[in-house]
């Protein structure tokens, strides 16, 4: 963030606009008042030394914004940004109360400031009345669109949208409702003047949301392509759909977010075509997060936390959440670190590569989960290949998984790492994991299918003929210090290989000694605690 932007971001305590306070503000003592009189008035020599005025702060209500829940407050809010811009940027400030909006437009150097009960309410569109809808998709070639779904393709069409700006903010203890969004029912979520996201970025740098509520967030609660310098800090959300998701950014730190997304990703990395061009998805951090998908959407934010009930989906998959990277790659993704987060009841950690990319150099530690449908961990290299010709497949390499404990998993779907004949994933290691699931699964004697170009999910290939560590074309893989105590007696073998050349297992334990095996086929060079062994189906 520019000096500029540092500078008023460290100010804005002390900032003139009383409507964006807190009700019951403490008084300050007179230690923090000097402290931050020292820095306000060093700002104002830094403002003036530049030739720029001091910023000034904006209330929607002094633009016409009633925030009583019926009134469409979009226009006087987008006056107030648009205010603050031309001033040369400013913090624009929504009071305590329930604005009914369709789209608000972003613009640089301007932050949007959420008092404690601001409520901005995504209203439903009437389209039989241009006033009364959300802004219209950017048109895109043919030459982009079939490579990603259509809520990938446009921004525009969102509750809050922005594209080619620098230090935006979105901050506070507000809360963004996308009541009127559609989530992803094709034609609905298509119709001109409809919206599919609470939140979308397109092509901006130094951006920072911090402390907001996002409730039912339509197709996706953040979509960030192409942002570099991104910031996403405390935010809460409960949706139906995607949580965050991360397209071709560079530079981005997600911390201390609590994500409940019963029927899709909750925090996702990609790389898409969704630019017409390539660009990688690089320089991430996830930390100190919470996931889930065992609650129906919005009783995480009202605190009753009520269950998931089966068939709630509607034919969506249900308790999906998870963190994952992947699917769309037809960039690389890299340099990523996922350490200090907790899941439950969902499904785990997920790195794929479909669409040519590479993904590389990623290190998941101190991790727990609980309850989970699927599989702790699931790496997956494929060829669906979606893309724009000529398109090769792509690679996974250098992934580590590291302090994993997860606690009453699914038994039908052990941790997963393939890729697919002539492919294979690559220095992958995976080391001090224990896993405790159900038991028993079923005892798998057919073929497995390869599925080279199926969508990639856990249960991809039925159910998997191990029940710790199922390996199928892979290449220098180190499993060590691994515990695996099925809860029943366990048919299957503790590990099966399949396609699989160098890899090293020590200290590998089944409670069970009976379902302790490595069993396989086509393997060489496999070596258990130090030992070359050879395998049997």
């Amino acid at each position: 963030m520019p000096l500029l932007d540092a500078a008023r971001a460290a100010s804005s305590n002390a900032s003139s606009s009383v409507s964006a306070l807190p009700p019951k503000q403490q008084r300050p003592s007179r230690r923090s008042f000097l402290a931050a009189a020292g820095t306000w008035l060093a700002w104002l020599h830094t403002r003036s030394a530049w030739g720029l005025a001091p910023a000034a702060s904006y209330n929607v209500r002094s633009f016409g914004a009633l925030g009583d829940g019926a009134t469409l407050d979009s226009d006087a809010i987008n006056r107030a940004i648009a205010a603050a811009s031309a001033a040369g940027g400013g913090w624009v400030d929504l009071p305590s109360g329930r604005y009914l909006c369709f789209t608000i437009h972003l613009r640089s150097h301007v932050t949007l400031r959420f008092a404690p009960g601001a409520v901005v309410i995504a209203a439903t569109p009437d389209f039989s009345k241009p006033s009364r809808q959300y802004d219209l998709p950017e048109p895109q070639p043919d030459t982009v669109t079939p490579y990603q779904d259509y809520g990938h393709n446009h921004w525009h069409n969102s509750l809050f949208w922005g594209e080619d700006l620098e230090d935006v903010a979105l901050t506070g203890d507000g809360e963004l409702w996308g009541r009127g969004l559609q989530k992803g029912d094709g034609p609905a979520e298509e119709h001109p003047g409809a919206a599919n996201k609470v939140i979308a970025l397109k092509r901006c740098h130094n951006v920072l949301l911090r402390d907001i509520t996002i409730r039912q967030a339509g197709h996706f609660g953040v979509l960030a392509t192409a942002v570099d310098n991104l910031s996403i800090a405390n935010l809460r959300i409960d949706t139906g759909r995607d949580g965050i998701d991360i397209d071709s950014c560079r530079n981005v730190h997600i911390h201390a977010c609590t994500v409940n997304s019963p029927f899709d990703d909750a925090i996702v990395l990609k790389s898409s075509y969704s630019l017409g061009h390539i660009r990688p998805t690089e320089q991430v951090t996830i930390s100190d997060c919470t996931i889930t998908a065992s609650y129906a959407v919005g009783s995480m934010l009202d605190d009753t936390y009520r269950p998931l009930l089966l068939g709630a989906a509607g034919g969506w998959p249900a308790r999906v959440g998870r963190i994952k990277i992947g699917t769309e790659t037809n960039g690389d993704i890299r340099n990523v670190v996922v350490t200090n987060c907790t899941l439950d009841a969902c499904h785990g950690l997920a790195v794929i590569s479909e669409d040519g990319g590479v993904v590389e150099d990623v290190l998941f530690s101190n991790i727990t989960m609980r309850n989970m449908v699927g599989p702790p961990i699931f790496v997956r290299l494929g060829g669906r290949l979606r893309g724009p010709a000529p398109v090769a497949p792509g690679e996974i390499r250098r992934v580590s998984f590291q302090q994993i404990d997860c606690v009453s998993a699914s038994s039908d779907d052990c941790s997963i790492l393939a890729g697919f004949p002539g492919h294979p994933v690559k220095d992958i290691v995976v080391s001090s994991v224990r896993v405790q699931h159900q038991g028993p699964g079923k005892l798998r004697t057919d073929e497995i299918p390869e599925q080279v170009a199926a969508y990639p999910e856990p249960n991809m290939f039925g159910d998997t003929p191990a029940h710790g560590f199922y390996l199928r074309h892979a290449q220098h893989i180190e499993l060590r210090n691994i515990v695996v105590e099925p809860g029943s007696p366990e048919p299957r073998p503790l590990l099966w290989i399949d396609d699989v050349r160098d890899a090293r297992f020590d200290d590998v334990r089944c409670s069970d000694p009976d379902a302790a095996g490595v069993r396989g086929i086509n393997a060489q060079e496999i070596f258990l605690n130090g030992k070359l062994i050879a395998l049997t189906p």
